[in-house]
């Protein structure tokens, strides 16, 4: 029989819960701490006084109280101080961010990244060099507590290894080590695929805060997805959960880049809406895409038949995903945010002939309110993953 957690591991929850509150809600008071733990004044005030002298957090007075008697101290990050790199492998760009405790974007570096073959040096040289600029710029008292990248494919859990990303080209790169490597930090990097990141983002930062259950889905050339379940992102045995984009939902149809036919993501990814459009080849990327949505919007005839196809299709596999993980919300991100847009009321109309009446009666369908750096901010809450469950030990190994 195990016996109940000790002093010891209690005070560590406690001290990771306090910092977790602080990072994701930013300046609160020791009065609204004491009331969202259920712990007392005394032990919130040595938790605050601990994570003070370790230089996580500050106290000072509040500069607005509207109340009579003594203020309640406001507990604040140390933003300036402890900082995560948070990385972003898209298809058409490289993002590098230095990010502070609470969330706050420090320092941000940001390239173009062309198509085609996939090379790990052309991907891990930019963002190293990136980070190391961002690391020579920050004072000497600031300490990085971990680095953590969204990649466009399929991340092993175990080892951070992207197995595969068919709009990169990429099988079986060893991503997280080779940075690590290349950084040499002596943080280990850690990696997740991009649309569960974007989907741990909206859930904790965007339009999903609240929401214990929801469905993200993000477009890029592709199509991929993150789904939040009571709370936690759902990732699957080996971490590949939530690959929606190669849910099967026209047998028939056109060929993923996968090797399948008729995924999600081959009949309204970015190829799909710009040949029904007559407009692939001339362009391509987010811009092409908006051009549709603004064409369509316009009357033309042809842009508003290519957003009604692929909104059907949309709409369908959204009503597959309602089905079978009831969510409270679906967000749309990515270059899907133009594509709902443009074909909402397909979109709902699709849902309300294949989604169960119950499933659908309360669905909200909303779009990314963290735009195109979803990602990079999923990227981040990975990277301080650590640090809030253990405060005290990521800190002292981040400074020895």
């Amino acid at each position: 029989m195990r016996a109940g957690p000790s002093q010891e591991e209690i005070r560590r929850h406690n001290l990771g819960a306090l910092l977790r509150h602080v990072h994701l809600s930013g300046p609160t008071s020791r009065a609204e701490l004491t009331s969202r733990m259920g712990l007392n004044r005394s032990t919130i005030m040595a938790l605050t006084a601990d994570l003070t002298a370790a230089g996580l957090v500050r106290e000072e007075l509040p500069r607005e109280t509207g109340r009579a008697g003594r203020p309640s101290l406001v507990v604040r990050p140390e933003s300036a101080r402890v900082y995560v790199f948070a990385l972003d492998v898209g298809v058409d760009r490289l993002v590098a961010a230095r990010v502070g405790l609470g969330g706050a974007v420090l320092d941000r570096r940001e390239t173009v990244r062309r198509r085609g073959p996939f090379s790990l040096e052309e991907v891990v040289g930019p963002l190293a060099a990136f980070a190391r600029q961002m690391h020579r710029r920050t004072r000497p008292d600031t300490v990085c507590v971990g680095v953590a990248a969204a990649f466009s494919g399929g991340v092993a859990q175990h080892d951070g290894v992207v197995r595969f990303g068919p709009n990169m080209g990429s099988v079986d790169v060893p991503f997280g080590e080779e940075m690590a490597r290349r950084l040499a930090l002596g943080l280990p990097v850690a990696v997740g695929n991009d649309a569960n990141l974007a989907a741990m983002a909206e859930h904790l930062r965007g339009v999903g805060v609240g929401c214990r259950d929801l469905v993200y889905l993000h477009g890029d050339v592709g199509v991929g997805g993150g789904v939040i379940a009571g709370g936690a992102l759902l990732g699957g045995h080996q971490g590949f959960g939530g690959e929606v984009g190669h849910m099967v939902v026209n047998p028939e149809g056109r060929l993923c880049g996968c090797g399948s036919r008729g995924c999600l993501e081959a009949e309204v990814g970015e190829r799909a809406l710009l040949e029904a459009a007559g407009r692939f080849g001339s362009q391509v990327g987010r811009e092409a895409v908006r051009a549709v949505v603004s064409a369509a919007d316009r009357g033309d005839i042809v842009a508003q038949a290519a957003l009604s196809r692929v909104g059907d299709w949309l709409g369908l596999g959204v009503a597959n995903l309602v089905n079978v993980f009831n969510p409270e919300m679906v967000v749309f991100g990515g270059m899907l945010r133009e594509v709902y847009l443009g074909s909402a009321a397909q979109v709902r109309s699709r849902l309300n002939l294949d989604a169960l009446p119950p499933s659908r009666e309360q669905l909200r369908l909303r779009t990314t309110a963290l735009g195109d750096d979803a990602t990079l901010v999923g990227a981040a809450e990975l990277a301080f993953a650590q640090v809030l469950a253990d405060p005290l030990e990521v800190l002292a190994r981040a400074g020895s």
